[in-house]
């Protein structure tokens, strides 16, 4: 080789690091949760899917700086204002209200993707669903408006409750809708219904021993984030009181709940993905309508019937979209 073509070499190969910085770095996703990882794996798998609908692989041409809050509200406001200094290009912030408003109150300038089970338009994220302004767009199911519903489902497998309590925490953003819906139909089903307030994990035993005390009871639980993120306790606490219960989202029945009527999680975060593809292809979140949830499932867990001496009728099973043997 001559010297000329040496150095000449020499001088590349010195130039790789230097190139290899000067590549364009990956946009990057900011995922803000107000939960923990390890119950959420399902929900990021179908979060990662929706993105890539559009052609977004996480690690090939997409970062996904996560920010868990490990149950702990306080702590979203700092997670989103982190994600802000990372210049995150979207923030999604699923499954959860209060991730929602922490985000938007960190940024009026990076787009949000949320889903909520609120009315997003009350509690002040959109202007409106068909036209969100701002930076602000997501996905809505309206979780709360289901409340009616799942005690008239919860009769129907427990007819003989004498008595039905409803588990809420005290600050939750579905909390006043819940409360509304059941202000307005609960007298239909002429049993008396009893507010459980708990906003801790000890607040929650406490509250489920003392609806035990007495026999008759039959439970159903707000579809609130803290509620959520607890629902293998929940659960758990269930089966030991031999309290049957009915619950938001399938999540519940698959840790071993009795029931759940309310909107498919997966399908929720599919949404927020490809809506967080989307804007990432130059779309403007002031343009994509909020997207309203339509696919609802009741899901009933047999063996968790049987055990609690309750026989699923046969039209309330016809209705169900999963049966759990």
């Amino acid at each position: 080789m001559k010297r000329r073509e040496f150095i000449m070499l020499i001088g590349a190969v010195a130039a790789w690091p230097s190139a290899a910085r000067a590549q364009p770095a990956l946009p990057v996703i900011g995922f803000l949760h107000a939960g923990s990882p390890d119950p959420n794996i399902k929900h990021v798998a179908a979060f990662r899917q929706g993105l890539s609908e559009r052609d977004y692989i996480e690690g090939r041409n997409v970062t996904i700086e996560y920010r868990w809050a490990e149950g702990q509200d306080e702590r979203l406001p700092g997670l989103a204002a982190d994600l802000v200094r990372y210049k995150a290009a979207v923030i999604a912030a699923p499954g959860t209200t209060q991730a929602a408003l922490a985000a938007k109150a960190a940024t009026t300038t990076i787009p949000i993707v949320f889903s909520t089970g609120a009315d997003p338009v009350a509690l002040g994220l959109v202007a409106s669903l068909s036209r969100p302004g701002g930076n602000v767009t997501g996905i809505v199911n309206i979780s709360a408006n289901l409340a009616a519903k799942r005690l008239g489902l919860l009769r129907s497998l427990v007819p003989r409750a004498t008595r039905f309590a409803v588990l809420v925490t005290h600050k939750g953003p579905l909390t006043r809708g819940t409360l509304k819906e059941l202000q307005v139909e609960a007298p239909q089903i002429r049993l008396p219904v009893q507010i459980l307030y708990a906003d801790a994990p000890d607040e929650i035993d406490v509250a489920l021993a003392k609806l035990a005390e007495k026999p008759g009871a039959a439970l159903m639980v707000s579809p609130d984030a803290l509620l959520t993120n607890l629902r293998a306790r929940i659960v758990a606490l269930a089966a030991q009181h031999a309290v049957p219960a009915i619950y938001s989202v399938r999540e519940f029945v698959e840790a071993g709940g009795l029931m759940s009527y309310g909107p498919n999680f997966m399908s929720t975060y599919q949404q927020v993905g490809e809506y967080s593809g989307r804007i990432l292809q130059g779309e403007k979140p002031s343009d994509l309508p909020v997207v309203q949830a339509t696919k609802f499932e009741l899901v009933i867990n047999l063996k968790v019937a049987r055990a609690l001496g309750l026989n699923a009728p046969d039209d309330l099973l016809a209705l169900a979209d999963d049966v759990i043997e």
